[in-house]
């Protein structure tokens, strides 16, 4: 029985760039918890909560998007 060697991988060029900074799925959630943080506490506000109940509503309803 005779053996075919398998080729060798190309050698990739030295001054490759490296790949994006985040993906593509992390921003997206980023940006959903983003729209999230930002309408939550909006309407919580316009409902007639304080400024600071507003804000810790938005960042607690954000919060669990980026722990997908």
């Amino acid at each position: 029985m005779t053996s075919v060697p398998s080729p060798e991988p190309p050698i990739p060029p030295e001054n490759s760039l490296p790949g994006p900074f985040i993906t593509q799925h992390t921003a997206l959630i980023l940006l959903t918890a983003l729209v999230i943080g930002l309408i939550v506490p909006g309407l919580t506000f316009l409902n007639g909560t304080p400024t600071a109940g507003a804000v810790v509503a938005g960042a607690l309803s954000a919060e669990p998007c980026v722990h997908l």
